[in-house]
């Protein structure tokens, strides 16, 4: 994103609440939200989960990771500490599951999927994410550059959508269209990787139960996804799969929070390492814990100053997986500070072993208060038709 004054797109700098009286730190911290429109409008939302839904999901097992040069995973600089910019701040997660297995082993949230786009390029590709708590339980937190096209003009990424506990095509939960997104706006305007988190809110989930072949008249009728060939009328049978969080949970959010505490990571490995080794297969996800450093982190050729790092050897497509912060392997729930940014390889050994995230102050709190408060909606209705 060569971007020099305002976001491109219809990306609006939030000054709105300035000018109604908002003044010091809440004011500053106002104006630094920038958010963006992905789905427009209900027919939009349709169409692509359509894209993505086709075939069997043909498309999504199509898709790959999103990759970084191998040039970028480099040695990171060690800095000083974090100097947080106001109190500590928590929002409680929302849901739970029963846990399976023993105590010994590590339940993987519901509530971590993979989002889906097609890039400037016009590739498939996938990064990790997390639904967390929100008014309107319609929010997915990841990497800002899941979410806003770095390299090119467009101000987000095509055809984005949020699929949790995705598994070789099959959303089990439904698939989430993103209607709007929220980042900072250094992130949007400079892409200053500091920066690097985003918050989406997404419409009500879609599920497809197969086609239906009809008539003329109720293929004229009829307003969801259809298709006609071969002389033959036929629409996509759909249905409303429910808000994000009422089907999955939604993890909580924590900012200025002391580094060092341990935090459980998550995600969808799937690249090589520099040196062309391959563990991972991106079809399930792993996980790392550990005490993220106490100094910050700096890669100059990113823009960043103050990220944190967590020794971690996982690959791309880990790329916005959630940093959780007292994780309960009961309920499957704690507080994201942080989601993966980048990756880097602290021995030089052409391997990965150290991931960082932006560290979560009350910048991040602003933005994610921001999209916390907006809703979404439904798609379709209780016959598979398109609400208008």
């Amino acid at each position: 994103m060569q971007r020099i004054l305002l976001p491109a797109g219809g990306a609006l700098l939030v000054t709105g609440l300035i000018a109604s009286g908002l003044s010091g730190t809440a004011a500053q911290a106002a104006a630094r939200v920038a958010h963006d429109p992905m789905a427009r409008s209900n027919a939009e939302a349709v169409s692509v989960a359509s894209f993505w839904l086709a075939s069997n999901g043909a498309a999504l097992r199509r898709a790959t990771q999103y990759t970084w040069d191998s040039k970028e995973v480099r040695k990171v600089v060690s800095k000083g500490g974090y100097s947080p910019d106001g109190r500590p701040g928590i929002a409680a997660p929302i849901g739970g599951s029963r846990p399976t297995g023993s105590a010994q082993n590590v339940n993987l949230p519901k509530t971590v999927g993979k989002v889906f786009f097609v890039d400037g390029s016009g590739r498939y590709r996938w990064c990790t994410a997390t639904a967390i708590q929100s008014n309107y339980r319609n929010l997915v937190a990841t990497a800002g550059h899941c979410v806003y096209d770095t390299d090119s003009n467009a101000p987000t990424l095509d055809k984005w959508v949020f699929v949790p506990g995705y598994y070789q095509g099959k959303a089990p939960f439904g698939i989430y269209v993103g209607k709007q997104a929220f980042t900072h706006y250094d992130f949007d305007v400079y892409e200053d990787y500091d920066r690097d988190y985003a918050f989406v809110t997404v419409y009500n989930g879609i599920m497809f139960n197969g086609v239906k072949r009809v008539s003329g008249r109720e293929y004229a009728r009829f307003t969801g996804p259809k298709r006609s060939w071969g002389g033959r009328n036929y629409i996509l049978l759909s249905k409303d799969a429910g808000r994000l969080g009422d089907n999955v949970g939604g993890q909580g959010v924590a900012w200025n929070q002391p580094t060092g505490k341990p935090v459980r990571t998550f995600g969808y490995p799937a690249a090589p390492h520099p040196d062309g080794d391959k563990p991972y297969s991106g079809v399930t996800p792993k996980y790392c814990y550990g005490r993220p450093s106490g100094k910050s982190v700096g890669a100059p050729w990113l823009k960043i100053n103050e990220h944190v790092g967590l020794k971690c050897a996982v690959t791309p497509g880990y790329d916005g997986g959630p940093w959780l912060l007292n994780y309960s392997n009961a309920k499957r729930l704690g507080y994201v500070n942080g989601v993966t940014s980048t990756f880097a390889d602290q021995d030089g050994n052409d391997r990965i072993d150290l991931i960082t995230s932006p560290y979560f102050d009350g910048e991040t709190a602003s933005v994610y208060n921001a999209a916390r408060n907006v809703a979404s909606g439904k798609i379709v209705g209780p016959h598979g038709e398109l609400y208008r």
